[in-house]
């Protein structure tokens, strides 16, 4: 996850209709100085990292430039606020900050802070006095939304332009929502003084974390420093966001987004939010007004999406890379607690119909590598563990007479590293599993050592690109021995390993309230050699990405660690599936071209290719009613080409028909959340406004399941050759 959580970078607010100066003598501002114990947090965080991070860094000249342009841009990321005379003088420290960082001289990112903030609470006036100017809505012009690598505005009149048009558009999307002028002025109003607020609260621990993170992210994506304020609460803020709809939030300074949906939570089982989306508005019950949430704080929207049990929250989200010209859709979740029983591993039995054959496959479906470490320790008979929860389902698989495993790694993103080495030995022989290198060299081989395998049979592995971490080194563990078809997408490709170091542990003075740092210490590598690092695991069976992952992972990331490799480890393979692998996938691939729910993705993918590079939008009315009148023509016509295939009474004979028998995760609907999906729908109908882009199958999972049972079928006949020459 990026500093957004503990980073605030703006992005949105202002504009006026002419070009006055800047009249900052307006607003009340107080600079912000460095506190005395940020030098010496300073010097030991530059200190600890260079004689501890697994990557060796050259705190010098070169890097001193770069880290004055990432804090610009985590000040000012869509160059909204400063002028490109700001950023020219701002030259004269470009080679400094890396001498000041050693010593703890803060004085530059100080000065540059207080800058932007006289800039930012200026313009923010601007933008309140273009409200109450007359707005043409007829005139044919465009807003650029998107400016991370446009130039800085040459001088404020350029600057002050770019604004009326960003006040043009928020108040244009609103506009679109049937919201009348009044409401809209106050909520934008409303909306820019907020921001404005947060920045101006901010105080000297604040501006710290922005800038030491500014370096520290340059070293490597995964090290980075958290103020004690953070690092107290950050847990905390955590489990709040839990405990309404099973989502991980995160904040870019403008909007609150998903960064993670728990599985098994209320979010997960209603189906609609996606990693990613932007929370625009936060509605109370299944009716009433929406409190606009854009440029809140990620606790007061948190706030806003917590409540009490069985209650109803909506969310008004777009995609994360909708333009601001998408009309956003309404989600219904009913607020519950995650229990432990959603979060755990779940199953589903499937039946694979293909000619003469039936095939029974086996689902088992893990959100993450979860350990109750103190139960263990304790001996307590009923801890829960990942290892544990998957044996028992691998019972009632062969109690059931399964035939196949489908272990389904799609967006787990991690978690412990034991359970990933004990459940590898569920389906290995002992052997190693996973090789860690640290940064002073040494090499650690974890190995399973239970010479006992629960599940001997075919099996395959999914994942997609969130996939990391735990899930990748099981992942890369069945691929190298063989144990394994891993079918999907690439993985993230996080494959380090970060310490936490309270600062507070290496000073005299107990005092002293310090910060934490977190450094990346190791890299994990593969028993092959490889590392798991940047490139992630390439699956045998690779299924189109879905638009905008190329986004995601770790190779997305400039100053990450590279793809690397060490010796491999001395272990016996299980099986060469190299000749199972070509005829899968020809047969896959065979599947997939006449599969209509891939060809629908196929045309989505395009769609998303000839818009991804226009980061600019009509502030036509009539320009902004046709775009929104075409995406629902389109998402007609989608649905009714769906409702016609699925209807077909003959599907294509190649397709083998998938049926489900039993599925653990239905149990977990709660009734208020049964009756919250229905009003959503009648809701959605009744404005037709039906979002068709929901998977009405998860066709994914149905085709590998056809994949394991030609699997299956290949090792039968196998085993049948054999028999026949013995």
């Amino acid at each position: 996850m990026k500093i957004t959580n503990i980073l605030i970078s703006m992005g949105l607010i202002i504009s006026s209709i002419t070009a006055p100066s800047l009249t900052v003598a307006k607003v009340g501002i107080e600079p912000i100085k460095p506190s005395p114990k940020h030098q010496s947090e300073s010097v030991m965080v530059v200190r600890l990292v260079d004689k501890l991070h697994y990557k060796d860094t050259d705190l010098n000249d070169d890097l001193s430039k770069q880290i004055l342009t990432k804090y610009l841009s985590v000040l000012d990321p869509n160059k909204m606020y400063f002028l490109g005379e700001d950023v020219i003088s701002f030259d004269r420290w470009e080679t400094r900050l890396d001498d000041g960082l050693k010593v703890g001289n803060m004085e530059p990112a100080y000065e540059i802070f207080n800058l932007f903030k006289k800039r930012m609470l200026a313009q923010k006036e601007y933008a309140l006095s273009v409200l109450e100017a007359d707005l043409d809505f007829d005139k044919e012009e465009e807003y650029q939304w998107d400016r991370e690598k446009a130039p800085y505005a040459i001088d404020q009149k350029e600057l002050n332009d770019l604004w009326r048009k960003k006040v043009k558009n928020d108040y244009l999307n609103l506009k679109l929502l049937k919201k009348e002028p009044e409401k809209i002025k106050e909520t934008l109003s409303k909306r820019y003084n907020v921001m404005a607020k947060r920045i101006n609260d901010m105080d000297s621990d604040d501006v710290f974390q922005f800038f030491i993170n500014s370096f520290l992210s340059l070293v490597e994506p995964h090290t980075g420093y958290m103020e004690p304020i953070t690092s107290e609460n950050f847990e905390i803020n955590m489990k709040l966001s839990l405990e309404g709809i099973g989502a991980v939030l995160g904040n870019d300074g403008e909007y609150t987004s998903i960064q993670t949906i728990v599985k098994g939570g209320p979010a997960d089982l209603e189906g609609s939010l996606k990693s990613g989306d932007k929370v625009l508005a936060v509605g109370q019950d299944e009716s009433g007004s929406f409190d606009d949430v854009v440029g809140w704080s990620i606790t007061d929207v948190v706030k806003k999406i917590r409540g009490e049990k069985g209650s109803t929250v909506r969310l008004r989200v777009i995609g994360e890379d909708d333009s601001p010209d998408t009309i956003p859709k309404v989600v219904h979740i009913v607020r519950d607690k995650v229990k432990l029983e959603q979060q755990a591993a779940q199953h589903k039995i499937m039946k694979v119909k293909e000619g003469k054959h039936v095939r029974k496959i086996g689902v088992i479906d893990l959100p993450t590598f979860y350990l109750d470490f103190a139960g263990m320790q304790n001996n307590d008979p009923d801890y829960r563990s990942t290892t544990k929860d998957v044996k028992n389902i691998i019972d009632k698989f062969k109690a059931e007479g399964v035939q196949g495993v489908i272990v389904d790694l799609r967006n787990n993103g991690g978690g412990s590293l034991y359970e990933a080495i004990q459940l590898s030995g569920l389906f290995v022989d002992k052997g190693p599993i996973v090789q860690t290198k640290f940064s002073n060299g040494k090499i650690d081989v974890k190995r399973d050592v239970n010479p006992t395998m629960a599940w001997e049979g075919p099996m395959v592995v999914m994942v997609n690109k969130l996939s990391a971490s735990a899930s990748e080194i099981f992942a890369a563990a069945m691929q190298d021995y063989g144990r394994a078809v891993i079918v999907g997408g690439q993985t993230y490709g996080k494959g380090t390993v970060q310490n936490v170091m309270p600062l507070n542990e290496y000073v005299n003075n107990p005092e002293e309230e310090l910060g934490q740092l977190k450094m990346t210490m190791g890299q994990f590598f593969r028993i092959n050699g490889g590392s798991t690092q940047n490139r992630g695991v390439i699956p045998d069976i690779m299924f189109p990405a879905t638009p905008g992952f190329e986004n995601y992972g770790e190779s997305a990331y400039d100053n990450a660690l590279p793809w690397n490799s060490i010796s491999s480890s001395d272990y016996t393979m299980f099986d060469d599936l190299s000749d199972e692998i070509s005829e899968l996938k020809k047969r896959a691939n065979s599947r997939i071209a006449v599969n209509f729910e891939f060809d629908f993705l196929k045309k989505e993918i395009e769609l998303y290719e000839q818009d991804k590079n226009d980061k600019t939008v009509s502030l036509s009315l009539s320009e902004r009613q046709r775009r929104v009148e075409e995406r629902k023509a389109r998402k007609k016509a989608r649905k009714a080409k769906r409702e016609e295939m699925l209807a077909a009474v003959e599907p294509n004979p190649i397709l083998g028909e998938v049926s489900m028998l039993f599925d653990s995760t239905e149990a977990l609907k709660s009734d208020d959340t049964l009756a919250a999906e229905q009003a959503a729908r009648e809701e959605a109908a009744a404005n037709d406004d039906e979002d068709d882009d929901e998977e009405w199958v998860d066709y994914r999972l149905h085709e590998t399941a056809r994949i394991l049972a030609d699997f299956i079928t290949l090792q039968m006949n196998h085993l049948i050759a054999k028999a026949d020459k013995k």
